[in-house]
């Protein structure tokens, strides 16, 4: 009898095992379904480059573009193949000296680039929406436009007057953060050569902050240092954002933040947005003719940041990238690179702190993820992984709304209690 009972907790023991293994089998969620699955849910993307692409000659954001011909990442075709509603669209400037001269330079970039984002929303009102508020972006993507939120990457334009960050919150920006790759006057970047200049932020940029807050725009962390990162956590009344960065417990690159942070981070109620910039995945082998080959390119490139541009010389610097690419291949991170920082950072924070700013048009983009229409790769892993679908909702858009309205809800506390 005994011997029988021991048969029949082995075959009980095999039969789970067998349920289990085919209820796993059954989970498995494809491509196609990930996508649909996306479809239904607000996703944002925190970083996107593409209002650079926006001033050249000849480009158009209606049309389907190709990474291997132009090197685009984001038009609206393929934000339809990869069911990508929208999200911040980012005003980029190139940091000059620290002079007068040089803050006009950019600031009248950045205004110029402001403006270019707003062009693009009204010249195609039936596939995007212009939004200043967290609680807009549902009622764009229900009538089946594009979420348009805008960005500053880099507050160097505002020179040594903090009181222009209203103009520019006045333009539409919502999210700013103070540096880029180097120091500036607001404070140390995570790259600079010479290394730390402010041991944080500068006293400029602790006033930053606190226009910032006090007009409801979200301080974005991502290309601070860490020490940087720590005071704008400190002196924040509202959660911060990292729009673009990744794991340093994965790879230890000064642009990504190590485990504590991360958790300074999710205990003030703050996301990280998982970048896919290869470079900052993990170690590439060094390439120096390739190096070599893009000074030319990057040449090109400044000129027509500078609005002189022609249709004939953006067609010729596009070129030279086929060429330096087909000469000298980049050798990039994988999609699964991308996925361990993502993973590895969910598992440190969770679902609620955790979101997506892949950085295109700006160096993003890894083997297997090169551009916006492969978005659903996120959503199928992610799902296969065991994650729901609300943790879903809160990382594609959830998590990076409720920071948004914690800055407006504080912004709008300051006015009611005068």
């Amino acid at each position: 009898m005994l011997f029988i009972k021991k048969r029949s907790k082995i075959a009980v023991t095999a039969g789970l095992v067998a349920m289990a293994f085919a209820s796993s089998v059954y989970a498995e969620v494809s491509l196609k379904q990930a996508t649909e699955i996306q479809r239904s849910l607000l996703t944002l993307d925190t970083h996107l480059d593409t209002p650079a692409n926006l001033v050249m000659p000849g480009f158009d954001i209606m049309q389907r573009h190709s990474y291997d011909h132009d090197f685009n990442q984001v038009d609206v075709p393929r934000m339809n193949d990869g069911a990508l509603d929208g999200g911040f669209w980012a005003i980029y400037s190139p940091q000059g000296p620290l002079t007068e001269e040089g803050y006009q330079q950019s600031r009248d970039t950045a205004i110029l680039r402001a403006l270019a984002i707003h062009t693009m929303v009204t010249a195609h009102p039936d596939t995007f929406g212009f939004a200043t508020e967290a609680a807009q972006a549902a009622p764009i993507k229900a009538a089946g436009k594009h979420v348009v939120f805008m960005s500053m990457e880099n507050s160097y334009p505002l020179g040594n007057d903090i009181s222009l960050l209203e103009t520019f919150y006045k333009l539409g920006v919502r999210l700013a953060g103070p540096v880029h790759f180097k120091n500036n006057q607001l404070g140390d970047s995570s790259t600079d050569p010479d290394g730390p200049k402010w041991g944080g932020l500068s006293p400029l940029g602790e006033k930053f902050v606190a226009e910032a807050n006090r007009l409801g725009i979200v301080l974005d962390g991502s290309h601070a240092g860490d020490e940087t990162v720590k005071d704008m956590i400190r002196l924040s009344k509202t959660p911060i954002m990292l729009s673009h960065s990744g794991s340093k417990a994965v790879y230890a690159h000064p642009r990504n933040v190590d485990d504590e942070l991360l958790k300074q981070l999710a205990a003030t109620g703050g996301v990280i947005q998982m970048n896919a910039y290869s470079s900052y995945l993990k170690k590439l082998p060094a390439d120096p003719k390739r190096n070599e080959a893009f000074k030319g390119f990057i040449a090109m490139m400044q000129q027509a940041e500078s609005g002189e541009m022609t249709a004939a010389d953006y067609d010729k610097m596009q070129q030279m990238r086929r060429k330096i690419e087909h000469d000298f291949p980049a050798v990039k991170a994988t999609f699964e690179d991308y996925m361990e920082h993502f993973l590895h950072t969910l598992k440190v924070v969770g679902p609620e702190h955790v979101g997506i700013g892949a950085d295109w048009d700006g160096g993003g983009g890894v083997e297997g993820m090169m551009d916006v229409a492969s978005l659903p790769k996120i959503t199928q892993r992610l799902l296969n992984e065991g994650y729901s679908k609300q943790d879903l909702a809160n990382i594609w858009g959830l998590n990076a709304l409720r920071v948004l309205q914690a800055a407006d809800d504080y912004a709008k506390s300051l006015k009611t209690s005068k």
